[in-house]
Formats: structure tokens, C-alpha cells, sequence
């Protein structure tokens, strides 16, 4: 399942992905994980130390090897330098697996090794001195949006996403890449607010979306989030000694974390499961393509000088049963 988790900044979504990644490699699931936001945090929360997460290769820094593996044989894309990061796959295209290597996994995932296992973890990279004044952080982000569209997990695999706080996962159509869209919430009106404006933004789109209160301390606090949220709330976390020592990067052992917070990422876990048999491959591919058409209308075809809409294959549809090119 492809999982992304949203919130405003501070709600804490980098800590509760983070801990939800532990939980899945405590499980033994295979994972895949990846730091969208323009904080880079998801590495340290994983126990990476700051030269560690320092080190880590940013995708945004390998965008043209990305392209050129992902591209593969299509012919209706003549070259990588065409590719943009809503261009859909087609025949001949080459597709990208959670289990697998490949050139892209080589060059910009790093093994994260956990109490539980071990999982892939890639990041979109920093804001760079370079960047600053001329560069929106979704010219880095296109990389992550990219790799979605070429992305077939199946069963028990699951690639899991700390995006960008806010609402700003609407700047492209990142938001419809997922099975199901956990968002952090604090029971205060500021993080409440963020997800009216989530569930308004993608309410024409199909979005699964679910919120996780946090930092939640006690009955009026719940009752705060049911009022504002209603069925929405999936289910709410508190306090975590275990959390703080992590914060301060001494993580006790994950079988320590707290019985009541290893209930609430199971039960993020089986809610995640439970889309699976709900995925609708048709509509996946149907929305990728819209957004590429939108966004070759709206200023690729005028920079590349060409109809981007002619990499849109009509017959091709994403999906596990896909043959791939040798």
C-alpha cells in the first residue's frame, strides 16, 4: 500500500510515520520509505545521525538518472530530457518494485537498519544555497511524483510518505498517488483546521482519508477531535516516554514502546490493509494522466516546445500484472 501522512508543521507527522515504519519493520513487512518534506527529519526519527541523514542522496539531485531508467522503451517519449514529473508510464516503460534493486534504488536509497529488520529509505533532498530565490521545493518533490507513477507495490509491501505540511501536497497531484492519507491532527482549532482544507481540496479526487489525533491528553481533547472530525478520526495518541527518549536520540528498544500507542499503529496498519482490495488501478492511472494533461497545458509544452499529451499511452493501465521490458 502506498501511505502518505500529512499535518501541519509541528503536528507531528514526521514522529508518528516514523514510528509507523518501525512498526512495519517490527513485522517484518518490506518498506519502502520516503521524506517529502521541506524539513528533512524522517532520517533522524529513524535513528540516522545528523552526519548519517547528511549523507543521505537526494532524488532531486538524480532526477535525469531517474528518468532515463523510468523511461525505458516508450516510444512515445523521445527523450529523458522530455519526461516531466507527472508523465504517466506507457508500454515499454520501465515501472519500479518494492522488493527489487534497480538503478534508481541504488542510487538514491540507503538500507535504514531498525529493531525489527531493515527498510529502503529515500529522501527528496534539502533546500540548497543554490535554490534559494529561484527554485520551488516542488521542482524537488517532481522526483518523488515521478517514482509514484512508476510505482507497483503488492500485497504486505508498503511505501510509506512524510509529506510536506499543510496543504501544500496540493501544489501537484501527489496527493492522488496514495491508497490512504493519514492526517495528523491536534486537538486545537490550528489542527483541525488543516484538515477541513484537506478534505475539501481532494473531496472530488476519491482520497482516503483518515486522522490521527495527537498529542491527545485526555477526554476533552477527544471529544474536541470527534466533534470537529467525526468519523474521520481513526484513532488518537498521547504521551510516549518512549517517544521523548527518541527525541533525544536514545530510543529504548521498539518492543518497549508503550502497549496503547503499538494498539494505534496497528490499527493504522490494518486500516492501510484493508484498502488494498479497494485499490481501483483504472482510476490510479486515469488521474495520473489528468494531471499530466494539466500540467503540459499549463507550462510544459510551452518549455519543452512540444504537445506533452502525446506521452499518454490510452490503452495503458498500471497495475501488478504489468510486463515490463527486458
Amino acid at each position: 500500500m502506498k501511505i502518505a501522512f500529512v499535518g501541519k508543521g509541528g503536528s507531528g507527522k514526521t514522529t508518528l510515520s516514523s514510528l509507523f515504519i518501525r512498526h512495519l519493520a517490527a513485522v517484518g513487512a518490506h518498506v519502502v520509505a520516503i521524506d517529502a518534506d521541506i524539513n528533512q527529519h524522517l532520517g533522524a526519527a529513524l535513528g540516522l545521525d545528523e552526519a548519517e541523514a547528511a549523507r543521505l542522496p537526494a532524488m532531486g539531485d538524480r532526477l535525469a538518472l531517474i528518468k532515463d531508467y523510468l523511461r525505458g522503451t516508450n516510444p512515445r517519449i523521445g527523450s529523458a530530457e522530455s519526461m516531466i514529473k507527472t508523465t504517466p508510464p506507457g508500454e515499454g516503460s520501465r515501472l519500479l518494485r518494492v522488493r527489487e534493486d534497480n538503478p534508481v534504488y541504488d542510487a538514491c536509497a540507503r538500507p535504514v537498519e531498525l529493531d525489527g529488520g531493515a527498510v529502503r529509505l529515500m529522501v527528496t533532498g534539502p533546500f540548497t544555497d543554490a535554490d534559494l530565490g529561484v527554485a520551488c521545493y516542488h521542482s524537488k518533490t517532481g522526483a518523488v511524483e515521478l517514482c509514484l507513477n512508476h510505482l507497483v507495490d503488492g500485497p504486505d509491501e508498503y511505501v510509506v510518505v512524510d509529506m510536506t505540511a499543510g496543504s501544500d501536497s496540493f501544489a501537484s497531484g501527489m496527493f492522488t498517488r496514495f491508497d490512504i492519507t493519514f492526517l495528523v491532527a491536534e486537538p486545537t482549532r490550528k489542527g483541525v483546521s488543516v484538515y477541513r482544507q484537506y478534505k475539501e481540496y481532494a473531496r472530488d479526487f476519491g482520497v482516503e482519508l483518515k486522522v490521527v489525533g495527537n498529542k491527545v491528553q485526555g477526554q476533552d481533547d477527544l471529544d474536541f477531535l470527534r466533534a470537529e472530525v467525526g468519523d474521520d478520526l481513526l484513532v488518537t495518541v498521547g504521551h510516549s516516554d518512549w517517544v521523548r527518549a527518541m527525541e533525544k536520540g536514545r530510543p529504548p528498544r521498539f518492543e518497549q514502546l508503550e502497549d496503547v500507542n503499538r494498539r494505534a499503529l496497528d490499527t493504522l496498519r490494518t486500516t492501510a490493509d484493508g484498502t488494498y482490495e479497494r485499490r481501483d488501478w483504472e482510476r490510479y492511472t486515469r488521474q495520473m494522466v489528468h494531471f499530466h494533461l494539466k500540467n503540459a497545458q499549463s507550462w510544459a509544452n510551452e518549455r519543452h516546445g512540444a504537445d506533452l499529451a502525446a506521452q499518454v499511452d490510452p490503452d495503458f493501465v498500471l497495475s501488478e500484472g504489468v510486463v515490463e521490458p527486458a
